[in-house]
């Protein structure tokens, strides 16, 4: 019996149970015996109850991709999709994240950290700036500075999601995902948004936003993307599926953006669409998931 693990608590909570109905659904069609469950914070006993052998994680956000839910079922011996607690935790943490991505060397922009009630340190990268929280997805609160007037608005929009924020030199340029599945980079994607940032409803509900896959890059661009991707998503930790963001910017220079290590599976979802590109239909996309 397999657990989907959908919902949740997090901001992304809306999009989590779209994409928990979609793997629903594909286990189903596959005939595979599984129940759907809406984690919340009261009902995590609930779960407990009922005999499973195996969880699809499709929480997205906190609860679901910062090591909670992650380390629950490790304590009950109950196997489970995607990454486990460490590795999640890390890749939840945008700081963490880029930290240990710049100690080996791979493509970043400059950033720094900022923290809620404590003084900010010099910036000293030039205008303009993207401000996020560190632990939030979906490009929720993100906010580009366009003039240093601007910060502590923007601040203020990302303190509301934690207690940290990253701020980050902000590269012109064109939005790249990678998918990696079971070890493997799938086609790159390019996202084109009628946004100039592509935020939360440019990723999930726009009919607006674009997306070219297999992407624009020539065969040594998109082989050396898919690399960089593999050893970003390696070096976290992180294990049988995710997705790698960037920026590459007019000279096709990438940078990373963020790590996904349960990434959203709707009908605009990314890692769907790359698979789709590699003749893997969504059902058979879900199976490799669960079995990866």
């Amino acid at each position: 019996m397999i657990a989907v693990l959908m919902g949740g608590y997090s901001a992304e909570r809306e999009i989590s149970l779209l994409s928990g109905e979609a793997v629903y659904q594909a286990l189903c069609e596959s005939r595979i015996d599984c129940f759907s469950f809406d984690l919340n914070v009261q009902n995590l006993q609930e779960l407990w109850k009922i005999d499973f052998n195996k969880a699809f994680i499709v929480l997205h956000g906190r609860g679901g991709e910062d090591g909670f839910i992650q380390s629950e079922l490790t304590k009950k011996n109950i196997p489970f999709t995607g990454s486990d607690a460490k590795s999640s935790s890390l890749c939840m943490d945008k700081a963490l994240t880029k930290d240990l991505w710049k100690n080996n060397n791979l493509p970043l922009s400059d950033s720094i950290v900022a923290s809620k009630g404590k003084p900010l340190d010099t910036i000293s990268f030039p205008l303009p700036w993207a401000v996020k929280p560190t632990l939030e997805g979906s490009s929720i609160g993100i906010t580009k500075v366009a003039n240093e007037s601007e910060l502590d608005s923007a601040l203020k929009e990302a303190f509301q999601y934690g207690n940290q924020a990253l701020i980050e030199q902000w590269i012109d340029g064109d939005e790249y995902t990678v998918s990696i599945l079971n070890n493997h980079a799938l086609p790159s994607i390019k996202i084109t948004s009628d946004h100039e940032i592509y935020d939360y409803h440019s990723k999930y509900f726009s009919n607006k936003t674009e997306y070219l896959c297999p992407s624009d890059l020539n065969s040594e661009q998109e082989l050396n993307l898919q690399n960089i991707a593999l050893e970003a998503f390696n070096l976290t930790g992180a294990s049988g599926w995710g997705r790698v963001d960037f920026i590459l910017d007019k000279d096709r220079n990438p940078f990373l953006l963020e790590i996904n290590t349960v990434p959203g599976m709707t009908s605009h979802s990314l890692v769907p669409m790359a698979a789709k590109a590699s003749n893997i239909s969504f059902n058979e996309l879900v199976i490799k998931i669960l079995n990866g």
